[in-house]
């Protein structure tokens, strides 16, 4: 009983220790932040709910195997149980320590395979958008409408405000609301990974290998992410950033973006490029 007191005291004083701010923003991290960002998508609802899952039974272990060496200390050390027992074999402990854990790991497994089918498995898409990650920016394209752009970090002395630092860039990625979004990620010069985690993805880009993933954003907003592979030098300093928007401004955006970004051929070789061109793409953000 005195356990039990001194283990919900310990876990009540270490809750009072986490402050407010530790709750997870939406889109970008928070300080203090001791969770996942804030969810915007299926497939991060089931991430999140996985987690906790998880959690659950991690602690629940974690309290027993706590309380087994609690028992064992206190009763059956030398001065309480001088005469320790002879037991060599028993055969309902035995039955119960082989088929509980059977037990715990079919109830993780279920729901994690579940959730990797859902990841992999690509819905007819909406908006086809390539993410191709070079040293060290992004470049996207959207395919199905023929046109792409460069995307590099905002310097800090160009923020403005509300725009946080590391994470702004020049020129956002814009996708419509509840839509299916279908992402292409390819590597340009070295491995990078596409991450956004308030959506829950995060994949490889591998160059010559083109990698797929999906989300759905169910929220209007702003939604940040990094490059989640160590690329070199510059690897912290190309974010990404993903709009989210109503159908009728994504419409207009569209519309404009299909005017500012259009490609046109090369004079060199003919091959397509973007209309306009971002300073320092080449040597990457600094």
């Amino acid at each position: 009983m005195r356990v039990q007191t001194f283990l919900i005291a310990a876990i009540a004083a270490a809750a009072a220790l986490i402050p407010a701010t530790a709750m997870a923003g939406l889109g970008q991290p928070s300080p203090w932040q001791v969770n996942f960002q804030q969810s915007a998508s299926p497939i991060m609802d089931q991430i999140s709910w996985f987690h906790n899952f998880l959690l659950v039974i991690i602690t629940l272990i974690t309290l027993f195997v706590l309380a087994l060496l609690l028992i064992v200390i206190v009763k059956f050390n030398a001065r309480a149980n001088p005469v320790p027992s002879k037991t060599t074999h028993n055969t309902l402990i035995e039955v119960v320590w082989t088929v509980v854990p059977v037990i715990i790991l079919v109830a993780i497994a279920i729901p994690s395979f579940r959730l990797l089918f859902d990841q992999l498995t690509i819905p007819p898409a909406d908006v086809t958008i390539k993410a191709t990650g070079k040293q060290w920016f992004w470049t996207y394209d959207y395919p199905d409408n023929g046109f792409g752009f460069d995307s590099l970090m905002v310097q800090d002395k160009d923020l403005k405000p509300g725009q946080p630092r590391l994470l702004a860039v020049d020129n956002e990625v814009v996708v419509p609301v509840n839509k299916v979004i279908r992402v292409q990620v390819i590597g340009a010069d070295v491995i990078h990974a596409f991450a956004v985690p308030s959506f829950g993805i995060k994949i490889d880009a591998v160059p010559g290998r083109l990698n797929e993933t999906w989300f759905r954003a169910t929220r209007e907003g702003v939604y940040y992410g990094q490059c989640s592979e160590l690329c070199g030098k510059d690897h912290a300093f190309m974010p990404i950033t993903v709009r989210v928007v109503s159908d009728r401004d994504y419409a207009a955006w569209l519309d404009d973006a299909k005017k500012k970004f259009a490609y046109r051929p090369s004079p060199e070789d003919g091959v397509a490029v973007a209309a306009t061109e971002t300073p320092g793409a080449q040597s990457g953000a600094q």
